[in-house]
């Protein structure tokens, strides 16, 4: 996503509570603005609209408030502020997203404190993070400079001529170049703004035994590797043949820096996000040159790992974006070689999970240059399958699976030991293993109870092991969200509150939090409560700044833009019944002989009013409510 540069003045942030600078950046930044650099929209009436970028929308079912800088999409059900927005579209959790704005509306996320005589001058803090993310993009430049236009980087073009990445695909990538001397970027950051000190931080410098630092990637040719929001981050390097004797390791890849981590980062994922999105598919490749073709040939909606395997934190990544993920392995060595992890990922997490395995000896690159993109189209369509039938075929090659009863036996094992390994499912989880089931007890012929007996009797083993944990987790987590059920009246009171947040200190007096369900509603009620008691208005733009969580924020949207509550002449009215309606269900569930007896014909009216009175008394004492016919 495309976010305008929303304000130009540097605001420095005082060492306040990290709710300071996120009231201003709320307050620098205009939703109307910012949704409006993804979505085209129109004014309707106090509100703009537009299409949902979410789901397939031919009429207008984003709304946008500005007043309340809010946005909803009825049909999604998703809503929020500009922090929601940011972290829709962009696939991040709530700090990547402020940090997001933050930088964009040029307001600083870190205190400004004196530095000591022996700091490094201004923009040359090697613990700072946008320190190190504007060093990172001033080396990928020189880099990539060196590579277009440097004599030194002729072996570099050659290669890359020879690999048929031209030189417009090296500028989309912003490929570079580190020519072969152990001090060229140290050189080029003499008359740099980074120090060496900074320049080490970020992983381009490594250092010596005796202490000298030198450039880790002299003689590759680089591949930027960039995060989802596009920052350089760190880089990939690949050893030219020809220097192949003096860098004996082929790959090089930044270490872990407080700006890289590779397990949680994917090559080419900043250029190909939209594509992704659009196809709700992503295509996981092993190699970048091999990512880099798959762009040349119009697959672009395809991604790189980064030197390691397909782990959890990928696939967590990806499926913010994309609903099916396909992994193209290179070859029937390596697809034997993942094929239990992949199967582990396919059970384990609710992902679409897919393999294509190219034909011996190609990788995707040299199969698109050799074959082009239609074969490669059809492999796609013809030849991927999904993660329990790659699992399949590669755990019974070689086995007759009619007369090798051992063979097939011992295969059947390896794979239910694999479904046992992962967490035990809960609801929609549970289908999915279901279908795992039944699939392996056809496939090997086999009566479906003898598969699930023995998966039983596999996680009985391992019920002190490492899996006890999660599964107790996932339980407790079912067990949150079907507690978290908001009831009518509750429902009623809060959209009251949200809508007119100066009801609040009459609210708290007829009502505590633990009245309310636990879940959502009860932590928003606290939530009001504790803003009230401190002084501070529980208004909706102040309770959108207390909560960091995307379906909090939604659900504080759908409060506040609830028409019943809008429609109404007076609030207050409506509050007074909820309390009175409260006070007499109270009464019900605690003294149900009592009300019964109050309903008696027998009883005189003075007998009743007093046993009334009693009634009303222990219930103000038990809540220390006010009377309310007091005042």
């Amino acid at each position: 996503m495309e976010v305008a540069h929303l304000a130009t003045q540097e605001l420095s942030v005082s060492p306040e509570p990290l709710l300071d600078v996120k009231e201003q950046v709320r307050q620098a930044v205009d939703i109307v603005e910012l949704v409006g650099n993804v979505v085209q929209l129109r004014r309707q009436g106090r509100n703009y609209v537009g299409l949902c970028p979410w789901h397939d929308d031919s009429r207008p079912s984003l709304q946008v408030n500005p007043e309340r800088q809010s946005f909803k999409c009825w049909v999604c059900d998703i809503g929020g502020d500009i922090f929601s927005f940011v972290m829709k579209m962009e696939g991040v959790e709530f700090p990547e997203a402020l940090s997001m704005l933050a930088d964009r509306a040029g307001i600083s996320m870190v205190p400004r404190q004196k530095r000591s005589p022996s700091a490094q001058p201004d923009g040359q803090d090697a613990g700072d993070k946008r320190t190190l993310y504007q060093a990172m993009a001033w080396a990928e430049e020189q880099y990539h400079n060196c590579l277009m236009s440097s004599p030194e980087a002729e072996l570099a073009r050659k290669y890359l001529s020879e690999r048929k990445i031209p030189s417009e695909i090296a500028r989309k990538f912003r490929i570079g170049f580190s020519p072969n001397r152990w001090d060229w970027i140290i050189k080029q950051s003499e008359n740099g703004p980074f120090s060496s000190k900074v320049l080490e931080t970020i992983g381009l410098l490594g250092r010596r035994d005796e202490g000298r630092v030198y450039d880790r990637f002299k003689g590759r040719v680089l591949f930027s590797i960039r995060d989802s929001q596009g920052r350089p981050v760190g880089l990939g390097g690949r050893v030219l043949p020809e220097l192949g004797a003096t860098s004996p390791a082929k790959y090089v890849n930044s270490p872990e820096t407080p700006i890289f981590s590779k397990s949680r980062l994917l090559y080419g994922l900043d250029t190909a996000r939209e594509a992704i999105r659009k196809s709700r598919t992503v295509l996981v490749t092993e190699g970048y040159t091999d990512c880099i073709a798959a762009h040349q040939y119009g697959f672009e909606n395809t991604v790189a790992v980064l030197g390691t395997a397909l782990g959890d934190s990928h696939i967590q990544i990806l499926k913010r974006f994309a609903d099916q993920i396909v992994l193209v392995l290179d070859g029937d060595e390596a697809g034997k070689r993942r094929a239990n992890e992949v199967l582990e990922m396919f059970v384990a997490q609710q992902v679409d999970l897919r393999i294509l395995t190219l034909p011996e000896n190609s990788d995707p690159c040299d199969f698109l240059q050799s074959q082009g993109s239609e074969a490669f189209a059809k492999l796609l369509e013809n030849q991927t399958v999904d993660a329990l039938t790659h699992a399949f075929i590669v755990e019974t090659v070689g086995v007759d699976l009619q007369k090798d009863v051992h063979g097939a036996t011992n295969a059947l094992e390896r794979l239910v030991s694999i479904v046992a390994k992962s967490p035990r499912p809960a609801g929609q989880d549970r289908f999915r293993e279901e279908k795992v089931l039944n699939r392996l007890a056809r496939d090997f012929r086999v009566p479906e109870e003898q598969v699930r007996s023995r998966l039983a009797e596999l996680r009985r083993q391992s019920r002190n092991s490492r899996m006890l944990q999660p599964t107790v987790a996932r339980h407790q987590r079912g067990a949150d969200r079907s507690s978290a059920k908001i009831e009518p009246w509750q429902r009623e009171l809060l959209e009251v509150l949200v809508q007119n947040s100066n009801l609040a200190p009459i609210a708290m007096k007829e009502f505590s939090p633990d009245q309310l369900n636990p879940g959502p509603g009860q932590i928003i009620f606290e939530t009001i409560c504790r803003l009230s008691t401190a002084g501070a208005e529980p208004t909706f733009e102040r309770l959108m700044l207390e909560f960091d969580d995307a379906a909090m924020k939604s659900l504080l949207v759908e409060l506040d833009e609830s028409e019943r509550i809008k429609r109404l002449d007076g609030p207050e009215t409506l509050l007074q019944e909820l309390i009175d309606s409260h006070k007499r269900l109270e009464l019900e569930k605690r003294h149900p002989t009592e009300i019964a007896a109050l309903r008696d014909e027998g009883l005189d009216r003075s007998q009743k009013t007093d046993q009334l009175r009693q009634l009303m008394e222990e219930l103000r004492s038990h809540h220390g409510i006010s009377d309310p016919t007091d005042g």
